[in-house]
């Protein structure tokens, strides 16, 4: 029997009445090619986002259906039961909790640099704190939101049939603004992962104007206009250089170290005063981590430590001891805890539904293409 001969799919068993037929088949053929097709669901349908709305499915389809029960900034907030249940129903046949866990993202401050979605009620905390479930809290759309979905009833984007045909959804949003770079976007799907800083609006902005302005604009001229990303919780970005790669080549790797202040106490001692934290990191893990590491003594001079945070803001007070060096204890801080982290950039999105790695100015040359 030839090679062709074995990869063939043969009947077998069954009669010509119909009865019930098996088809064999190479196990290595079928794993590969059912494979390839787990691997492109994942990396379309659910962890990467869209170039030109900065979207994944999840979050498009949650704030399509929140346009459609009227859930503007100015009306009534709505149970979230009512959202993740209308989104279920209509476009996403997979779990309430990955929509739901979506949604809360969506409200988080410090999760998003300029919030999709507004809450009410408890969606979690920068401690790690779990947002209270579904029946409890509400939510409504806030004024960016919906200026991405804005004119999607003018027939400006394409639609296409949801998972049983129904309904149609949009493939994207008209996105007035390139959300992408705006508030980033993370995932991990298959063979691949993307982490894209946020960015400042007004900058994103600028550049994208001075590129309409100018489609010659070089990389060096738009660097002018967003220097670097700017994260929901703060912190200080420790040089250029991660910065500049990740906007050339899509990939780069950025330091960001927590903000922190000096005080004195009436009794002469120093205090290391920490007001922000770099992006993802958890507080409360923080001081955990930090207090760990003063028991078992890897960092000596510091007499106390507290966290004073309040709804005025961050306030972690690390307490040292007379003797101790501010310099040196600071130092080690950020050598052995979050206070410094890097953030790995990866500018990969999907481009007419294929996934690819892009600079700065090809993601906004793409936005600027979807709004033409």
């Amino acid at each position: 029997m030839s090679e062709n001969d074995e990869n063939e799919m043969l009947p077998t068993g069954g009669d010509d009445a119909g009865g019930p037929r098996v088809l064999e088949r190479l196990l290595e053929d079928e794993m590969r090619d059912s494979f390839i097709d787990y691997s492109m669901s994942v990396i379309v349908q659910r962890a990467l986002p869209d170039v030109r709305d900065g979207l994944k499915p999840v979050h498009r389809r949650i704030l399509y259906a929140m346009s459609d029960l009227g859930l503007g900034p100015g009306r009534p907030y709505k149970k979230s039961a009512t959202v993740v249940g209308e989104v279920l129903g209509k476009y996403h046949p997979h779990g309430d909790s990955a929509v739901y866990d979506s949604l809360v993202r969506m409200v988080q401050e410090f999760s998003l640099r300029y919030p999709l979605i507004d809450g009410q009620g408890n969606f979690g905390s920068i401690d790690g704190d779990s947002a209270a479930a579904y029946r409890y809290t509400e939510a409504r759309l806030t004024r960016l939101a919906t200026e991405l979905l804005e004119d999607i009833d003018k027939q400006t984007v394409d639609f296409s049939p949801n998972f049983d045909g129904r309904l149609d959804e949009p493939r994207v949003l008209p996105s007035k603004a390139p959300n992408l770079l705006v508030n980033g976007s993370s995932g991990i799907a298959v063979g691949m992962a993307t982490n894209i800083p946020p960015h400042n609006l007004r900058e994103v902005v600028a550049a994208t104007q001075a590129l309409i302005d100018d489609p010659e604009l070089s990389q060096a001229d738009l660097l002018k206009h967003i220097p670097g990303p700017d994260f929901p919780t703060g912190g200080i970005v420790m040089g250029r250089r991660g910065i500049h790669e990740a906007y050339t080549t899509g990939r780069g790797r950025i330091v960001i170290r927590a903000r922190v202040g000096k005080e004195e106490t009436p009794q002469g001692r120093e205090r290391i005063i920490i007001t922000e934290v770099p992006f993802m990191v958890n507080k409360s893990r923080l001081v955990e981590q930090i207090a760990q590491l003063v028991r078992d003594k890897r960092i000596e001079g510091i007499a106390d430590l507290r966290d004073e945070s309040d709804r005025d803001g961050m306030r972690v007070v690390v307490e040292l001891k007379r003797d101790a060096i501010y310099d040196i204890v600071l130092n080690k801080l950020f050598k052995h805890t979050q206070m410094q982290s890097t953030f790995g950039t990866i500018l990969l999105a999907l481009v007419d539904g294929v996934p690819k790695v892009m600079g700065l100015r090809e993601i906004l040359l793409h936005f600027i293409d979807h709004r033409h």
